[in-house]
């Protein structure tokens, strides 16, 4: 059976492109809420507090990242398909959830839904493109995943954003993410075939040695893998702050939701888009630098953004922040695969990812609770910090990998 199956992006392009495309639908349901969700709290639920908005983040954020880290260990168990299939079934009642949601309660469990759903979702279709190429073109493979999530994540964040300005922030903005999740559905069980025969293929002629632990040394003891997770967890906290904060600094400027949406859209497309370019040049440069550079340069990004009301200056805040999460975020998950082996591979990328999305949580909640008893620009002023001691942990940390 073995000899049937063969390793690479020209012989499994097919499958590949399937993946690409479902894992737009997959971030298609972030993007749902990315632009609307601070006004959608105020007018449906009278709820203004910087700390209670940023609690959907929060819960989305630990629901997904503990389900990264049993997608990851039980991808081998139970098939990466299986897990893509059950992660579309949680994810179809969200919207009807946010749209006849009697209170808040109901959107925080909305989001527990969310994140269970994207960490099966995405962390499947991160895992079966590896599979698919064996040890050539991973950081490419990364980047036309990741493009395909985060620049769908800025277009459906913009379409959202139109629709409420046009319509009324419900329910019409969450009837996208019923379609979104349906088709998504329908895709995977029909034309997504399963890649565990593919680990086996590569586990035969690839000879990395195996970790002894692999959630110790992917945490904290591999100077490579530990230096890429906390780059990851500081990269989704400075994420969580975008998606809970920006909103609201852009509402207090008076922009109205059309331009709200362009702002908060303008980030992860150019994040998505950027990672067609940045994924490549993670498979020929040298990861260090992009990492360092990438982090660096989201830090002083958001360094800007208090002394910015200029709706062009916060665009051009946009691109420079989606440029750095573009250098970083491929070259993450490029950097994990040629580290390991292929048989470890799904559960350190699952471990990985726990503690990236964790981000997201700590991310909520440290920005909220300080915007709350400082100010919003005092939350920005700390996420930046925090960015740039990451940026400073791969310069002085991590070694450079061949």
């Amino acid at each position: 059976m073995n000899n049937t199956v063969q390793l690479g992006l020209k012989q499994n392009w097919r499958q590949f492109t399937l993946l690409v495309i479902v894992n737009a639908f997959v971030g298609g349901m972030i993007g749902m809420e990315r632009s609307i969700f601070p006004q959608f709290a105020s007018l449906e639920f009278g709820i203004d507090s910087k700390i209670a908005i940023l609690s959907f983040i929060t819960a989305f954020g630990i629901s997904k990242a503990i389900t990264n880290y049993f997608t990851g260990k039980f991808a081998n168990k139970y098939g990466r398909k299986n897990l893509l299939l059950f992660g579309w079934l949680v994810a179809i009642p969200v919207p009807f959830l946010l749209i006849y949601a009697p209170n808040w309660n109901w959107v925080i469990f909305a989001n527990v839904l969310l994140g269970i759903s994207q960490g099966l979702t995405w962390s499947s279709t991160v895992v079966m493109k590896i599979d698919l190429l064996g040890q050539k073109n991973r950081g490419f493979a990364m980047g036309l995943n990741e493009f395909a999530g985060y620049f769908s994540v800025g277009v459906v964040a913009f379409l959202t954003g139109y629709v409420a300005n046009k319509y009324g922030v419900t329910p019409y903005p969450f009837y996208i993410g019923v379609f979104i999740s349906i088709v998504g559905f329908l895709l995977s069980a029909f034309w997504v075939k399963d890649t565990r025969l593919f680990v086996q293929k590569e586990t035969d002629t690839n000879f990395t040695s195996k970790l002894d632990n692999v959630f110790i040394e992917t945490t904290f003891k591999n100077k490579t893998l530990s230096s890429v997770t906390q780059a990851g967890l500081i990269n989704n906290l400075n994420d969580g702050m975008i998606w809970g904060l920006l909103p609201i600094v852009l509402l207090s400027l008076h922009f109205n939701n059309s331009q709200i949406g362009i702002i908060t859209a303008t980030y992860p497309a150019v994040w998505g888009i950027g990672q067609l370019f940045t994924g490549k040049m993670s498979d020929h440069y040298s990861k260090k630098q992009m990492l360092f550079l990438g982090m660096l340069l989201q830090g002083v990004a958001i360094l800007f953004i208090p002394f910015t009301t200029n709706f062009y200056d916060l665009i051009f805040i946009a691109v420079i922040l989606g440029v750095g999460t573009a250098l970083v975020y491929p070259t993450f998950l490029s950097t994990i695969a040629q580290v390991t082996s292929p048989n470890q591979r799904a559960e350190s990328i699952g471990v990985f990812r726990l503690w990236r999305d964790l981000g997201y949580a700590i991310g909520a909640v440290i920005s909220g609770i300080t915007a709350d008893l400082f100010g919003v620009e005092y939350a920005i002023f700390l996420i930046s910090g925090l960015t740039i001691l990451s940026s400073l942990i791969i310069k002085f940390r991590m070694p450079e990998i061949k």
